[in-house]
């Protein structure tokens, strides 16, 4: 299991922004923000961790190449696969993926892509099927 992970970010203001958005429907909230490094954690509930400090974190620097980079981010429904989406779109995303099932993963993949500031593909994902 991950504890956490840091990505370096050109423009760690944009990427502060973009993520506090795009991370909120996901239950994500600013943790920390020193001036070269900022995390974002689950504070109670569904999906919360062990690290007091955050799991994901962004600080400046120069951004990994992409489009290999990818992230992605565990959704308690469809309809949070769906809110993150728009909130990253809103914070100025790029898409790379609206929401839907993705087969070719398995039957239930319910998943939404956007590229960040930096080009990093961000993803949220609901992997549980729909009762009928």
């Amino acid at each position: 299991m991950l504890d956490h992970l840091s990505v370096p970010v050109t423009d760690i203001d944009r990427s502060r922004q973009f993520y506090e958005s795009a991370l909120a429907p996901l239950g994500y909230r600013l943790i920390k923000n020193f001036d070269h490094a900022i995390s974002f954690g689950v504070l109670e509930g569904y999906g919360k961790s062990s690290d007091p400090g955050g799991e994901f974190w962004i600080y400046q620097g120069k951004a990994l190449p992409c489009p290999a980079t990818h992230f992605a981010f565990s959704a308690e429904t469809r309809d949070v696969v769906d809110a993150f989406y728009h909130a990253a779109i809103e914070a100025g995303g790029q898409d790379n993926g609206k929401p839907g099932i993705r087969a070719l993963y398995h039957a239930h993949y319910y998943a939404a892509f956007v590229r960040d500031p930096d080009g990093y593909n961000i993803e949220a994902v609901f992997h549980r099927a729909i009762a009928s």
